[in-house]
């Protein structure tokens, strides 16, 4: 009876937990943290576990490798969920770790989504990952740089996890067929490379549409048409206030800035597609078209500003015409940072010489007093006018921006 329940229990797991790896040898990817000589591989070999930070997208493992770092080191694992957890969580796991410290033995809390936690929760962490009561194995999505507090930070080593490539994900698929005795007819190789294809590098998703696929197809083939159905359209992992944000706006003028409109529009496309608000983009292209074109094309920068008029006025997804043509132009335009130099130059000019008088022939001078003083003296109004005693502070008189 309790072999039955333990075996029904254990099917009834998702298929993403059943093929979840035991041992480092069974991890796939990350090779630059796991394979021979690296971190990960040596903390396992010396039985050392170590506070770490786990940076990586969804699915790319960090849940996989702390549980194998506690089993491997021989280490109770506990595992909190940021999102969920309280004061009172985190206090009972601390005393629970102490009553194993006293027995001799080590405990690692794995706290998933770590950059969840507020600075003062952070901070509660600190005395117990110094004392060694608890090793703290922190999994964040966001950069650690900007989400975790620095003491924590220093007192822990971050470790970056990549994206699954679409061969990772074909490995763990094959390896899951096996297990799972899926033939070669019930699941083709066809069917396997689109799975890896729509999971975006993410092993979760991978086996979750999977999953999915081998319901929908009852005993019959998996075919492509079925894990497109299982699949449907697989939402771009874009958080309009994470870093990812920032790093594909960052890369789209960049792209622009490298006269390159085929990457420009690309990554229009994918912050346009994940939701990102038009007009946000439309700023930046109207920034860009002074910033960056400037002298160069002028006339850039009334597309730009039009372009984001458009977009108020017309709204998505018919101003994405207008969108794609401002981007394009923008990217073929010759390029000019004159302007950006220019600016930068007055500026810093401004500040160190902030109270130098104006020169007295180019004051304004609306009373007679101001016109005995000097004021205005001699200056002719004709278009043009290029007057011999300059036009700034004698202090300033060799200033020039554009030389």
């Amino acid at each position: 009876m309790a072999e039955w329940y333990t075996r029904w229990h254990m099917d009834m797991r998702p298929l993403a937990e059943r093929m979840r790896p035991d041992h480092l040898d069974e991890v796939v990817g990350q090779k630059h943290l796991v394979d021979a000589g690296k971190i990960v591989r040596q903390i396992v070999d010396k039985k050392q576990p170590t506070s770490l930070i786990l940076w990586g997208p969804p699915g790319s493992g960090k849940t996989t490798l702390a549980r194998i770092i506690a089993r491997e080191t021989e280490s109770e694992f506990i595992e909190l969920s940021a999102v969920t957890a309280g004061k009172a969580d985190v206090t009972k796991v601390i005393e629970h770790a102490k009553q194993n410290q006293r027995l001799a033995m080590r405990t690692i809390l794995f706290v998933d989504e770590i950059h969840r936690f507020n600075k003062a929760q952070q901070d509660a962490f600190l005395p117990h990952v110094e004392d060694g009561t608890i090793v703290l194995i922190g999994a964040t999505t966001e950069n650690p740089s900007f989400e975790v507090i620095t003491p924590l930070l220093s007192r822990s080593r971050v470790l970056v996890l990549q994206p699954h490539t679409k061969q990772d994900i074909v490995d763990i698929l094959t390896r899951t067929a096996k297990a799972e005795k899926l033939s070669a007819k019930r699941l083709p190789t066809k069917s396997i490379e689109l799975l890896a294809e729509l999971s975006g590098g993410d092993a979760r998703v991978a086996l979750g549409n999977l999953e999915l696929a081998m319901q929908l197809s009852a005993a019959g083939p998996i075919t492509p048409g079925i894990v497109e159905t299982a699949a449907q359209s697989r939402l771009p992992g874009y958080d309009k206030k994470g870093e990812q944000h920032y790093n594909i706006i960052s890369a789209f003028i960049k792209s622009m800035r490298g006269s390159d409109p085929t990457a420009s529009l690309y990554y229009m496309a994918r912050m346009l597609q994940a939701g990102e608000d038009p007009k946000f983009i439309a700023r930046r292209m109207v920034i860009f078209a002074s910033e960056d074109i400037g002298l160069a094309a002028p006339a850039a920068l009334n597309l730009a500003v039009s372009t984001f008029l458009a977009v108020e006025r017309i709204g998505m997804p018919e101003c994405g015409y207008n969108m794609y043509h401002c981007a394009t132009v923008l990217a073929k335009a010759p390029k000019s940072r004159q302007t950006t130099d220019a600016m930068h130059a007055a500026q810093a000019a401004a500040k160190q010489y902030a109270d130098l008088p104006v020169p007295l022939h180019v004051r304004n001078a609306p009373t007679k007093l101001m016109k005995d003083l000097g004021y205005n003296k001699d200056y002719k109004w004709e278009a043009g006018y290029q007057d011999k005693r300059g036009f700034l502070p004698p202090e300033l008189a060799d200033l020039d921006f554009f030389a």
